[in-house]
């Protein structure tokens, strides 16, 4: 499909996800954080889920983690609306405990339906959940850290560079740099022809407010 077509689908998946009640998070949401950015955008992050900034305003990394995000994606020459940013659960755990593996598995036909229409080149998972999600693998993040990987996931196959939480870099200083170093790694990789030097297993994925995040498909 092209790029209308492709941007008018997200909307219905937006639209379905913001009635969802698949899992018991809805019951304790503000709003579903869809996710935000440019829905041609050639990198995608995915993050672990909302905090209580986030399930507020309705958009994601807005808080102290997205300022971080922010200011590291400035030093590789991009803005947030350069990319297109979600998490694995989009709505907020309780006490921003860690999404439990149903309630990951409720969201994956968003995180699929996001991949297969935005079509990005790179996706920069964010900590352990993302990463094990779309590596299909049970690798801890500091192992598999700056390492890209190359997954097919919703019928594309693309890089998929683990990194560093920006949270994790918050409670621990000394991550800051680590991650800034595997953030410089980001525009040689856009730029990388798609081979077989780091192929991975293909996982399985299961089969502001509301005006402020469809504002930021276009």
């Amino acid at each position: 499909m092209g790029p209308e077509e492709r941007r008018a689908r997200l909307v219905e998946v937006y639209r379905e996800a913001r009635d969802c009640a698949r899992c018991p998070l809805a019951n304790g949401r503000m709003q579903v954080v869809f996710g935000s950015g440019n829905a041609d955008a050639d990198l995608m992050f995915i993050g672990e889920g909302p905090g209580a900034e986030e399930d507020r305003r309705g958009l994601p990394f807005v808080g102290r983690a997205g300022q971080l995000l922010g200011q590291l994606l400035g030093e590789i020459g991009l803005r947030r609306e350069d990319v297109w940013i979600s998490n694995v659960v989009r709505c907020r755990p309780p006490g921003n405990r860690d999404p439990e593996p149903a309630e990951i598995e409720a969201c994956e036909p968003y995180t699929r339906a996001q991949v297969e229409l935005i079509e990005p080149r790179v996706i920069a998972t964010l900590g352990n959940f993302a990463t094990r999600l779309l590596t299909g693998s049970r690798a801890g993040i500091t192992r598999v850290r700056g390492t890209p990987q190359v997954h097919t996931i919703a019928g594309r196959t693309l890089f998929i560079m683990p990194l560093f939480h920006p949270a994790a870099a918050l409670r621990t200083p000394a991550l800051v740099d680590t991650l800034r170093e595997d953030f410089a790694k980001l525009p040689e990789l856009l730029e990388r022809e798609l081979d077989a030097e780091a192929v991975g297993p293909a996982p399985a994925l299961g089969a502001q407010a509301a005006a402020s995040q469809l504002d930021l498909f276009a």
